[in-house]
């Protein structure tokens, strides 16, 4: 059984090494911050999650915090990515070929928070 337990997570070590490794891959070759928070706001969280999963089956961590680590994970990233891209756009971080900007016209007629 112990056996069982160290491949099942030395498999999810190396996945969410490699879901890590994209991430950073997309990071560096993206050529804009938007799409560089979609490489790594989706991918490397995955890459955690399964990192995570590994340390659970490995390490005396207790299931229910690592689950509540993997809770807060995937709660709180979707939130940060959102947060750092809105303020990308506010401070006017241009965008590389943008197929469309929903937000332009919202921004040009004003927030209403002058």
């Amino acid at each position: 059984m112990e056996t069982v337990l160290q491949i099942a997570a030395l498999a999810l070590m190396v996945i969410g090494t490699l879901f890590s490794f994209i991430g950073v891959i997309g990071f560096i070759r993206m050529p804009d911050a938007y799409t560089r928070l979609h490489a790594t706001g989706k991918v490397s969280v995955f890459g955690i999650v399964f990192l995570l999963l590994a340390a659970i089956l490995l390490t005396p961590l207790s299931l229910w915090k690592g689950l509540v680590l993997i809770l807060f994970v995937l709660l709180g990233s979707p939130s940060v990515a959102h947060s750092i891209a809105s303020a990308a756009y506010r401070i006017g971080l241009p965008m590389s070929n943008p197929a469309r900007d929903d937000l332009k016209g919202k921004m040009e007629q004003g927030d209403g928070k002058d």
